[in-house]
């Protein structure tokens, strides 16, 4: 993924299915589409999981508590 939307929640309350919920939700209303793909910081996920239609991946190279989401062009 190249192109995409940062996100940050570091709100403690929240589970990180409903920090994905949220920043998919602000990113449909915001660009028109729905994002396929939200990569996040390695220490909040260790294995690749999906909330609804999205493919959440670790990746050691997001800052804890932000959220990249997007669209896999591969």
């Amino acid at each position: 993924m190249n192109v995409g939307m940062l996100w940050l929640d570091d709100d403690r309350s929240r589970s990180l299915e409903e920090k994905v919920s949220r920043a998919v939700e602000y990113y449909q209303e915001k660009y028109g589409r729905f994002p396929d793909t939200c990569l996040v910081n390695s220490t909040m996920l260790k294995d690749e999981t999906k909330v609804g239609k999205v493919n959440v991946q670790p990746i050691a190279n997001i800052l804890p508590h932000h959220f990249w989401l997007g669209m896999n062009t591969n």
